[in-house]
């Protein structure tokens, strides 16, 4: 396997009628463009350079069982044999030419490695277009800088604009004619823009023409051709915005999802929404065509239809309760005359409504038709599910319990449908029998940290949380020599896939961590857990009339109502004494005994905006909360913390008095790391 500077971020990543064409003035990447992308690299090159630890070696500490969340998958059929390129949500594009024996990373030096999408020309192999700006939408989801091309295999690559989409749904290449590409631009994910619809270039990406737009909020998700005539594509389109205090759900007033289709190469749009739900009702949309018969179509469609009321007590993947009725969600729709008409297929059960997809229909919606068998269709959602007649009965693929949930992209062989590639949030994974067996890359791709926290035990042990895969530890053996660190497999530890660490320096089997919303816990590593009905318990057994058993686990949110906090919560110890925790919501807390008792030291250090919350509602998201803690290693009590809205303050006095330095901050941002400096008091 081949690994360069990609070491490095395994620590880090942790980081309707028919109308004419719109925008038909063709358009080049702008001077303003290759001006962005030079200034960030230089920037770029000149940090490394500058810094201080610049010479230091990176070791490669694993974790080698775990992967990255994984967005799209090409083939390139080459003469040489079977190319598969995968693109990861966070750690760029890779390769392998021996069937997933060893991977390279061929896009690490580009100024963004989040990958919406990849494909390669039909016509020529070695011509590979990547789309930069994951399009599912995950809190972890970040920006790109447009499109990129190579015609060398992905040795290397060239921007060819597109630069202000900041995410990519869909790249579309002309069977015959390498230099005719379509672009799905699903655009900001934060704020309205122009740059979003469809684009085209016939000149290989040296200008493009925006062929179809709706509006600043409203993108192109997906898109497919036609197998018999390229002139023909469907595009689906989804009105859409992510705010910090709600999921991205169908707003009132929202009328311009749906599917388009043209047949002259995307000089004029026709609706194709016959026979789908109502516009206002209209999430993401995923299409597919049949290939065996190209006048069949199929669509997945997040539906905001009302199913039925919320249970009591019924609460969401988050574990946020639910208050709004059930929407009907995962639907699947079947045209059988190229889009002219709809029929939905699926069944009107549970398992659609909220096993399918879950709770955040937005994140999925990508559907695949078998090329050999119009009847025979994929969906991925959370599981990844198959139908053998035409969706009617719709249930998960047997086999697949060993790969990862929620499923992004899926490649069929055309000439043997037996193999598939799977690309989820667990990275690669590869079947040859139709999905009774499937083998796993865990060789490809970055683990997604959020956070790394190493604890003062010999040898090491590295913490971090790991996107949709809970909180995990591996050693850190430097009993070799500091440039001869073996990564290794890494095992569950405390915490969950969103979380703060902090280990005791005294006592390094005493870990603090955190669920989701400010559910922290303290652990001792030193009580066996216990397995039980539910699970994990919180203690060993007691015996009777004995002392009380030593508690593994230990609950210690601060007790009360109102409190507001973020999915990644901080929780940090003093390092003036480690008996002393903080935690953060819109306040401060200060534990001085491990967290068994609590004191608030702090007014609401955030703006407090009721309009910028939605309360009793099953989409909020907390939002005006703290998101960093950090307390002076070298003057006790000096404390900063910081928040999503953009606020920073400072106690010099343990809590006594809070001073805002807001307006000393050039730009009021999510503050995701405030770190005082350990060698100059005043210096943050």
């Amino acid at each position: 396997m081949v690994r360069t500077s990609a070491v490095a971020r395994y620590l880090l990543v942790g980081l309707a009628g028919v109308g004419a064409a719109v925008g038909v003035r063709a358009q080049a990447p702008s001077k303003a463009d290759a001006e962005f992308l030079r200034k960030a690299y230089e920037t770029y090159r000149d940090m490394r350079k500058a810094s201080p630890h610049a010479a230091v070696p990176w070791q490669y500490l694993g974790p080698t069982n775990i992967s990255g969340r994984a967005t799209d998958i090409a083939v390139a059929d080459r003469p040489a044999g079977r190319r598969i390129y995968v693109a990861y949500a966070t750690s760029g594009v890779w390769k392998t030419d021996d069937d997933g024996a060893t991977w390279q990373a061929i896009f690490d030096d580009m100024p963004s490695t989040s990958i919406g999408d990849v494909a390669t020309a039909p016509s020529n192999p070695d011509t590979v277009w990547v789309g930069t700006g994951e399009a599912n939408l995950f809190r972890a989801s970040m920006a790109g800088v447009g499109i990129f091309k190579s015609t060398d295999g992905g040795q290397t690559f060239t921007h060819m604009g597109l630069t202000d989409t900041q995410t990519i749904g869909r790249i579309v290449i002309h069977p015959t004619n390498p230099n005719i590409v379509y672009v799905a631009a699903s655009g900001h994910e934060w704020t309205d823009n122009e740059t979003r619809g469809v684009f085209k270039t016939t000149d290989g990406g040296n200008s493009w023409r925006k062929v179809f737009y709706r509006s600043p909020r409203t993108g192109a998700w997906d898109l497919v051709m036609d197998p018999s005539n390229p002139e023909v594509i469907y595009a689906s389109m989804w009105q859409r915005i992510r705010r910090k205090w709600s999921d991205p759900r169908v707003e009132s007033g929202y009328n311009e999802g749906g599917i388009w289709k043209t047949t002259d190469g995307g000089t004029t749009w026709t609706e194709a929404t016959t026979g789908l739900p109502a516009a206002p009702f209209r999430g993401r949309i995923g299409i597919d065509i049949a290939r065996s018969n190209p006048g069949v179509l199929y669509a997945l469609v997040d539906n905001y239809e009302q199913a039925r009321p919320a249970r009591e007590g019924e609460r969401d993947a988050y574990q946020r309760p639910i208050f709004e009725p059930r929407i009907k969600a995962a639907e699947v729709y079947r045209s059988d005359d190229g889009g002219k008409a709809w029929r939905k297929v699926s069944p009107s059960d549970e398992f659609m409504f909220s096993r399918h997809s879950g709770t955040y229909g937005w994140v999925f919606g990508q559907i695949r038709v078998d090329p050999t068998d119009e009847n025979v269709i994929y969906t991925l959602g959370i599981p990844l599910t198959v139908s053998r007649d035409g969706g009617k009965t719709i249930a998960t693929l047997p086999g697949s319990g060993s790969v990862h949930g929620d499923h992004h992209g899926l490649w069929i062989d055309p000439k043997k449908p037996t193999t598939i590639y799977s690309a989820n949030d667990g990275g690669f994974y590869a079947t040859e029998d139709a999905g009774k067996t499937w083998k796993f890359a865990s060789a490809a791709g970055g683990a997604q940290f959020y956070n790394v926290v190493v604890d003062t035990s010999t040898p090491g042990w590295a913490y971090g949380s790991i996107q949709d895969h809970n909180s995990h530890r591996g050693t850190v053996d430097v009993s070799a020599g500091r440039d001869k660190i073996p990564p290794v497999e890494w095992q569950r530890s405390p915490g969950g896939e969103g979380t703060h660490h902090a280990v005791d320096p005294s006592n390094p089997n005493i870990v603090y961590s955190h669920g989701f919303y400010g559910n922290f816990t303290r652990e001792d590593l030193s009580v066996p857990a216990q397995r039980g009905r539910g699970g994990d318990t919180t203690a060993a057994p007691a015996q009777a009339g004995g002392p009380a058993a030593p508690q593994r686990r230990t609950q210690i949110r601060p007790k009360g109502e109102g409190f507001r906090a973020q999915w990644m919560a901080p929780i940090v110890l003093s390092p003036h004494d480690p008996q002393t925790v903080y935690v953060g919501f819109q306040y401060v807390f200060r534990s001085a005994n491990r967290g068994d008792e609590w004191e608030k030291i702090s007014e609401d250090l955030t703006g407090n905006d009721p309009a910028q919350m939605l309360h009793k509602s099953s989409n909020e998201i907390p939002y005006q909360t703290i998101t960093s803690l950090a307390e002076s290693p070298r003057a006790k009590g000096l404390l900063y913390a910081g928040t999503d809205d953009g606020r920073l303050h400072v106690t010099a006095d343990a809590g006594k008095t809070w001073t805002d330095l807001s307006s000393r901050v050039p730009s009021k941002k999510w503050y995701s790391r405030v770190v005082p400096s350990q060698h100059a008091e005043q210096t943050v």
